[in-house]
């Protein structure tokens, strides 16, 4: 399957389940002065994580274009690589790891194809003096 496949299925799968699509930011950070690129998906959302309101909704997704070059000594091991894009679903409040975790699975093993069979999951149980859930 081509990349261009994957992001078509990914941004059809959530927008039928209610997200807003939205572009990628620059890859150079409009308001946070503490990085020079956006490194992950969720950095250029940052404000709306923190409760302030997103125009498009409660619900966004995305492909996120990054950079990384905390780890760019590793860069040409077939695991690390400085560009790339980070697809991403997103929930402000409306939704969580039910639907969030069901959702994964069925992108994964309906739209994807992915046997189940040769797909792990983990579970990180949380702290126990922190309430998670």
């Amino acid at each position: 399957m081509h990349s261009s496949e994957i992001r078509k299925r990914f941004l059809a799968f959530f927008e039928k389940r209610g997200h807003a699509i939205i572009q990628s930011a620059p890859l150079v950070p409009e308001n946070d002065p503490s990085v020079l690129f956006n490194t992950a998906g969720m950095q250029p959302l940052v404000p709306y994580l923190l409760g302030e309101k997103h125009p498009k909704g409660t619900r966004l997704a995305n492909f996120q274009k990054c950079v990384r070059t905390v780890d760019i000594d590793d860069i040409g091991d077939n695991t690390h690589a400085t560009f790339f894009e980070m697809m991403g679903n997103f929930s402000f409040g409306n939704y969580f790891k039910k639907e969030a975790i069901a959702w994964s699975w069925e992108l994964l093993t309906e739209v994807y194809k992915l046997p189940k069979d040769r797909l792990y999951v983990t579970i990180f149980e949380g702290d126990a003096k922190e309430n998670l859930a």
